[in-house]
């Protein structure tokens, strides 16, 4: 694995990012979306018309522009239309409603929104700001013509400030290194080196562009020459058909993704000649063993690496021989990253014993955008946390075992939702399940399992709890079954466990 320096050097050369590979390769393809097929020199130019109408509208050097768009190539152009500016650029779901999206523009101070008509709804509490409207599907680009660069044209790497999902409260803006703008270049550049990225390398983009990880992993391909296939909307076999027809030979996802696929008739999902691709990438959320197992088998278990990290920073990694040998561990840390596992007084815990991780990043740690008593809180000593609980294992590989808060209490008993949930995954009739803890008057909480059965399945509520009573001790078993026909989650791969209990709730008020 390469260390930054490696990407400090690709930054001092000047050779990796949008504008040169604009001067290198103009006739290479860059993007590829349901409506655009975009050369280096067309988004390049596109990025350079953007950064003219974001700065008409206000978005000045050092300042913020939201960013509202499904996933097209405008997206990237907006995005680099910003990187000219030095502009932050904060990526807003499109799933928001008003009050999400009015927080989130307000918060981040921005002074432009970049979005379309489709989303217009959702910026009614922000009035004031100005929008910059634009058509993804227009042949010519979304952005008026405009002559000349704005500013200094090598500074048009990206600067994107992510806010958390907010499980708990409203989210907050993750500024790294106060926004230092060639720092995260040399993110981009130190990561897509340790990927052996290159400009023959194709990527099939699945997830949403306003998360962190394919938007991330979208970047590093353009600041390396390469060509991301983008997809508007995911599905399972349009997936492989689009491996197949463009060669692709990497791809990042979520175990969400995982499961769509291999829920497709055998037929179906062994049609396509996937021998072109190389590497598949996952994160974002816990991959149950069972489940990993199965799909290494399905595209081949070389091609499987797994990496756990936040937007916040930190990351571990680990390869598909190192996983086989440690089954369920998200790996060892990134270079010149470290990991603790430490109690509630602080206090570093032993390998094997569970407590809440802590990493500690290799150059400066982050902030929450206007929030220093939540930024001083995940922090310890040099460390943060951003609540998710597990343990080290005697060789210094790291093991999940859920979010802090998803811990369950039970008669005075600690129970970690995911142990349970990688038991049902084993169970050949689920084909996707969520565990969460509800108010019980007796116990204080008890277990509610939602499971989505294998279709022709009999599977029932009664044997729901058989199968965990079988493999797992008696006061893990879940108290409450529900079967439904699909398990919801958001576009990230995430079950928003807080959203179901409180529709438990509703349907079940005390």
């Amino acid at each position: 694995m390469a260390s930054t320096s490696a990407g400090r050097a690709m930054m001092d050369r000047m050779d990796a990012g949008l504008i040169a590979n604009a001067r290198i390769r103009p006739g290479h393809l860059a993007i590829r979306s349901d409506v655009d097929a975009l050369t280096y020199g067309e988004l390049d130019d596109r990025a350079r018309r953007a950064s003219h109408a974001l700065s008409r509208a206000g978005v000045t050097r050092g300042g913020t522009v939201a960013v509202m768009l499904p996933n097209t190539a405008t997206f990237f152009e907006a995005v680099h239309g910003a990187g000219r500016l030095r502009a932050v650029v904060v990526p807003v779901n499109t799933h928001f409603k008003a009050d999400e999206v009015g927080w989130i523009v307000r918060d981040s101070g921005a002074q432009a929104v970049v979005t379309t008509a489709e989303y217009l709804p959702a910026l009614g509490q922000v009035a004031d700001v100005p929008r910059l409207l634009v058509e993804a599907s227009m042949p010519d680009g979304a952005w008026p013509e405009a002559d000349g660069e704005i500013g200094d044209p090598e500074d048009g790497w990206p600067t994107l400030m992510a806010y958390t999902s907010g499980t708990t409260g409203r989210p907050k803006g993750v500024s790294i290194g106060k926004n230092d703008f060639r720092r995260q270049a040399v993110g981009v550049a130190a990561s897509g080196v340790r990927w052996n990225l290159g400009p023959d390398d194709v990527h099939l983009l699945v997830g949403p562009l306003y998360h962190s990880g394919p938007s991330f992993w979208g970047q590093m391909h353009i600041a390396f020459g390469g060509a991301v296939v983008v997809m508007e909307q995911w599905d399972a076999e349009a997936a492989l058909g689009l491996i197949e027809r463009h060669g692709v030979t990497n791809t990042h996802m979520v175990p969400a993704n995982f499961q769509r696929i291999l829920a497709l008739p055998e037929a179906v999902r062994n049609g396509y000649d996937l021998s072109s691709l190389k590497l598949v990438v996952h994160a974002a959320a816990p991959c149950p063993v069972p489940l990993k197992r199965a799909f290494m088998d399905f595209v081949g278990a070389d091609k499987v690496w797994e990496y756990y990290g936040a937007s916040e920073g930190g990351g571990t990694v680990i390869s598909p021989e190192e996983w086989l040998e440690h089954p369920g561990s998200v790996g060892k840390p990134f270079p010149g990253n470290e990991f603790a596992i430490l109690d509630d007084a602080g206090v570093q815990l032993p390998a094997g014993e569970i407590g809440t991780v802590y990493a500690k990043p290799a150059g400066s740690s982050f902030e929450y955008h206007n929030d220093p008593e939540k930024t001083a809180k995940a922090h310890h000593d040099g460390f943060f946390t951003v609540g998710d609980a597990g343990y080290l294992d005697d060789d210094g590989y790291l093991y999940l075992t859920d979010r802090k808060s998803d811990m369950v209490i039970s008669g005075g008993v600690n129970i970690y939702p995911r142990e349970i949930e990688e038991c049902l995954f084993a169970n050949p009739d689920v084909v996707d399940c969520t565990v969460l803890g509800v108010p019980d008057p007796q116990w204080g909480e008890v277990l509610y399992a939602i499971v989505q059965p294998r279709v022709g399945s009999d599977i029932d509520e009664d044997a729901v709890v058989d199968w965990v009573r079988d493999h797992l001790a008696d006061f893990k078993r879940p108290r409450i079954v529900e079967l439904i026909e699909l398990l919801p989650r958001d576009p990230n791969g995430k079950v928003r466990k807080p959203k179901l209990r409180e529709a438990y709730l509703a349907r079940h008020p005390s």
